[in-house]
């Protein structure tokens, strides 16, 4: 590939992000999920959430045309990014050359789901939302702080509290994990194609959560288990999803447990509240355990 000229630049010094696509010879698929974050404003200000992180290493997932990569490279020591087209990361390598030289950039080109993932010291990325949760998620156990836009609707189940509308597995997995805060809506205009909802950018800050959980495992197992029946009762639910759970005797849990909590819903609970029952089901409901 072949460029007309020095990479155009704003008066600050960063790069265009239009200028940008347009170096890179291809348009966003949107069926592969792809769109663009080209609003110069939010892109100066990702990297400002992140300024209370350790910026030493930073890891990208994916950068598409490197919009935000130039970003980071302004702020970091070091950035990893990873992308799975390998027409847009042909032009990485050819756009951030001096970068990759310096020993500053480093470009992996595959699925952020299968590669394996570097020691970083903070995350910060545009993520292909159909991968959204998935990639999140792969993320979290790492300990790692993490700025990551997500559809908003997505994001607003993530950091939401027990009892609304908007609470579920989502929320109490995010929240096992870290503080979980949406610092900014993005409207679908900073986008290019644009997508058909609003999006939101979220940073969480990784903390041990104040309950244990005797695997983490099978804690997670058993929010996605109770969570699909969450119409239900708690005593319905633990009964009817030990196909997820892999409860061996699930009436054991149920009997063990307190009364009104197993007339209550998913919903209702409280991180701390599912931590016990499961602890509880750990105990009394696996196979070989009663």
């Amino acid at each position: 590939m072949t460029t007309d000229g020095p990479p155009s630049e704003g008066a600050d010094g960063a790069r265009d992000p239009d200028a940008l696509v347009a170096r890179a010879g291809k348009r966003a698929d949107t069926r592969q999920d792809q769109h663009f974050l080209i609003d110069d404003r939010v892109l100066d200000r990702i990297p400002g959430y992140a300024d209370q992180m350790d910026r030493s290493h930073v890891l990208e997932v994916g950068a598409g045309p490197g919009a935000l990569t130039d970003r980071l490279l302004a702020v970091a020591d070091r950035v990893t990014a990873i992308e799975r087209d390998p027409d847009f990361a042909a032009h990485l390598r050819e756009e951030f050359a001096d970068a990759i030289d310096a020993d500053r950039l480093t470009i992996v080109e595959g699925d952020a789901l299968d590669v394996d993932l570097p020691e970083f010291s903070a995350s910060v990325s545009n993520l292909p939302y159909g991968a959204s949760s998935e990639i999140a998620f792969r993320l979290l156990p790492r300990g790692k702080p993490l700025v990551l836009m997500f559809q908003q609707e997505f994001a607003e189940r993530m950091a939401a509290d027990p009892g609304s509308d908007d609470y579920g597995r989502l929320s109490v997995t995010a929240g096992h994990y870290a503080d979980v805060e949406i610092v900014e809506t993005v409207p679908p205009t900073a986008f290019d194609p644009q997508p058909r909802v609003d999006s939101a950018i979220v940073r969480l800050r990784p903390r041990e959560p104040d309950y244990s959980v005797p695997d983490d495992d099978f804690f997670m197992d058993f929010l996605k288990g109770v969570f699909t029946q969450r119409r239900k009762t708690m005593r319905n639910a633990v009964r009817n999803t030990a196909h997820i759970t892999d409860l061996g005797d699930p009436d054991a849990v149920v009997d063990a447990a307190d009364e009104s909590l197993m007339g209550k819903r998913a919903g209702e609970l409280s991180p701390a509240t599912f931590a016990a029952l499961a602890t509880l089901a750990y105990e009394t409901g696996r196979p070989g355990e009663y």
